[in-house]
């Protein structure tokens, strides 16, 4: 087995982690990484549902972690000793490993009714997932629905990859290796400010544009940049490279993130349409201004006494996101869209969708009151093309931060899969 990297992995020197393991083939898999995170220094207790007894004995855990294991809710021993709500305080972080679809489902909808269950409950601990099933399971609609919940929850989901599987299909769903699993723990406690060379490039637009009418007027709306400035900070936390195009904002720039300032929606374009050659993703939350001045003036305008009135002459701006994602397909990366509307919700996110040839794109209702520009929190309603059509799915309303890691992993999740590349 190849080495691993050691500098990640010393962030894991006196962690305590609980290592859930359900009910899965690739169950086999937890062992090597009890091995891994007890040679990196980290403390680690082993939680098994019955169903991951049948693939892994508990005596195999317990000599690699050298802790007893638990596997039920009820055990007077360990209520005795380190009962669940001791064992769920007692964690740095939970790691799930392998995650079936069952017990995905289950998280979902805070079920307790089981050991595992019930300390994912009562624990404030951060929490990681590596999904494990069928490749067919992965892509059913109601899983879709359950991992883009849990991201929501604050869960962050390690993989799952694409290949062989035991059951002889060839897809996604398969559980990431125990290496890639390790590396993501390491990395949640050591976040790094500069991705890996290998790690994909996103690009991200943020902020309102500004077109100048003369040296002190300009025309700009009310967009405040938090959405962007969110999705760059979780995409970062997912382990990408990101590029953030930033309009005028009040925003500090989020940590590992390279961020170039722009002004005017054709300063913003030219960028984009730089950078996006080049990388995997590309998502366009700025609020740039539909129309500019069609010429500013060169010095103030000034009010005149016999008039009421002012026309300006404006002409359109350049459509961003449109000309990214017209651009060939040996260089047009993924193109998330976004689109703030006042009514009629699906059915203008769909038609923009279509018409500007997205592959998704995130519409949200700005006339309600405490979402949107200028707030802390959100809601939103997800689109996306798939070979079966266009799917959907609806945000409730959450912090923009919660927002934006919902918003990364499902658009990550469509990058990686082949089937749904259009």
């Amino acid at each position: 087995m190849a080495s691993l990297p050691l500098s990640p992995l010393s962030s894991l020197a006196g962690k305590r982690l609980l290592l859930g393991i359900s009910a899965g083939i690739a169950a086999y898999k937890s062992a090597l990484i009890v091995r891994l995170l007890k040679q990196a220094g980290c403390e680690v207790r082993v939680v098994m549902t019955e169903g991951a007894q049948a693939f892994i004995t508990p005596l195999t855990l317990q000599a690699l972690s050298g802790e007893p294991v638990r596997t039920s809710l009820l055990d007077p021993e360990a209520e005795a000793g380190m009962g669940h709500i001791e064992l769920a305080r007692w964690a740095d972080a939970i790691l799930i490993a392998p995650a079936t679809a069952d017990l995905m489902a289950r998280l979902v909808h805070g079920m307790a009714d089981d050991l595992l269950t019930t300390l994912c409950l009562a624990s404030d601990a951060p929490k990681l997932m590596a999904p494990a099933m069928n490749q067919a399971m992965w892509r059913h609609p109601a899983t879709q629905r359950n991992v883009a919940q849990l991201a929501a929850d604050g869960w962050q989901l390690i993989g799952p990859a694409a290949g062989d599987q035991a059951c002889g299909d060839v897809g996604p769903g398969r559980m990431s290796e125990p290496e890639a699993v390790v590396n993501a723990v390491a990395h949640h406690f050591k976040p790094t400010t500069l991705a890996q060379p290998s790690a994909p490039h996103i690009v991200i637009t943020a902020g309102p544009t500004r077109e100048a009418l003369d040296p002190v007027r300009y025309l700009s709306n009310h967009s405040s940049g938090k959405m962007g400035y969110a999705l760059a900070a979780q995409a970062t936390a997912q382990g990408a490279r990101v590029t953030l195009i930033s309009g005028p904002v009040n925003l500090p720039t989020p940590q590992g993130v390279e961020r170039i300032d722009v002004e005017t929606a054709a300063q913003m374009h030219q960028e984009a349409l730089r950078l996006a050659p080049q990388a995997a993703m590309f998502i366009g939350c700025a609020a740039v201004a539909d129309y500019r001045a069609a010429s500013a003036a060169e010095h103030k305008i000034k009010k005149t006494d016999d008039s009421n009135t002012l026309t300006l002459t404006l002409v359109k701006n350049p459509d961003i996101i449109a000309d990214v994602a017209a651009l060939p397909a040996s260089t047009r990366p993924f193109v998330v869209g976004f689109a703030a509307e006042t009514q009629d919700l699906a059915h203008y996110a769909e038609d923009k969708l279509t018409r500007k040839g997205l592959d998704m794109i995130v519409a949200n209702d700005v006339s309600q009151q405490g979402q949107g520009f200028g707030s802390d929190d959100n809601a939103a309603l997800l689109l996306w093309r798939a070979p079966s059509g266009t799917e959907q799915l609806a945000a409730p309303h959450q912090t923009k931060n919660q927002l934006a890691t919902l918003i990364i992993h499902q658009a990550l999740s469509l990058l990686s899969t082949p089937l749904l590349e259009l």
